[in-house]
Parts: structure tokens; C-alpha cells; sequence
């Protein structure tokens, strides 16, 4: 069966990347480990926080691959430890978030069990420019490959 696409109207041109990371979204892990939440940090700031109880700096991970944030721990190995009980989950992990185009990471902390991701979104630049449209009596043509249009610029 055919999936219905939002963005297939003939009036929203260049949104197929939107699609694309709502697919990335929806193939991202459920698994609820480790929990985080997601906080407003003044007006243009986020902070990312994840709760990793018993992870030391040198265990986790944290990289940007093509607009992804993903969060890796993984424990180095613990030694000759003889747990009774073990309620601490401590299992390796991967948490992956999308970020929006522009968005930066600022900074990672680790404290008191929670690491903190600060990102930033910058203020967006308003861009607006005036296309000249000529007369003439040229028709529109398909362009060969590697053609393309240029319009002039009003000043």
C-alpha cells in the first residue's frame, strides 16, 4: 500500500528532507532508556537531559551526524564485581534526536548523574529579494543537463 506523504502538494517545493526526518523519527528507538527530558532555555536555547546513573564521562558519547544528536554509553568493563542485587540499570544505550536545520550543540555536562545538552537555535535572517520579470518573446524550453536559470537580481 502506498504511504500518503504531508508534503505532497504541488505548492510545498523542497520539504522532501521534512519527510525524510519524520522517517528517521519514526525508525528511532522506543526503548525508554535512559529517560531524558527536553527543556526551554531562555528564548533561541534547549537543554537535553538524560538520567545516567552510574556513567562516568569516559563512557559516554555524544556526536552530531547529519543533523542527529545521538547519545552513546557504554560501561568500560567492570572487573571481578559480585552484585547481590542489581536495581541500577547500567546497560549500554544509544538515544538519537533530530535536530532541525541550524540547530548547534553548545556544550555537554555530566553531573550528579544527569548529563546536560545545551543546543542552540539561532534567530532566523529574514531574506526577501525582488526577481525582475523582462518582456520578450522567448518561450519557456527544457533546459539540457547541467543548465540552469538565472534571474536577474533587482537593486
Amino acid at each position: 500500500m502506498a504511504r500518503m506523504s504531508v508534503f505532497n502538494s504541488p505548492l510545498l517545493l523542497g520539504f522532501d528532507h521534512f519527510e525524510r526526518a519524520l522517517e528517521r523519527v519514526s525508525k528511532a528507538s522506543t526503548d525508554g532508556y535512559p529517560p531524558y527530558n527536553i527543556e526551554r532555555i531562555g528564548d533561541n536555547g534547549l537543554r537535553i537531559t538524560l538520567a545516567v546513573a552510574g556513567f562516568t564521562a569516559d563512557d559516554l558519547g555524544v556526536t552530531v551526524e547529519d543533523n542527529e544528536l545521538v547519545v552513546r554509553g557504554k560501561h568500560a568493563d567492570e572487573g571481578e564485581r559480585v552484585f547481590l542485587h542489581r536495581g541500577i540499570a547500567t546497560r549500554q544505550f544509544q538515544r538519537t534526536f533530530v535536530l532541525a536545520e541550524g540547530i548547534e550543540v553548545t556544550g555537554a555536562t555530566l553531573d550528579n548523574g544527569l548529563l546536560h545538552i545545551d543546543l542552540v537555535r539561532p534567530l532566523p535572517r529574514k531574506n526577501s529579494r525582488t526577481v525582475t520579470v523582462q518582456a520578450g518573446t522567448r518561450r519557456s524550453r527544457a533546459l539540457p543537463t547541467g543548465e540552469t536559470v538565472k534571474a536577474k537580481q533587482a537593486s
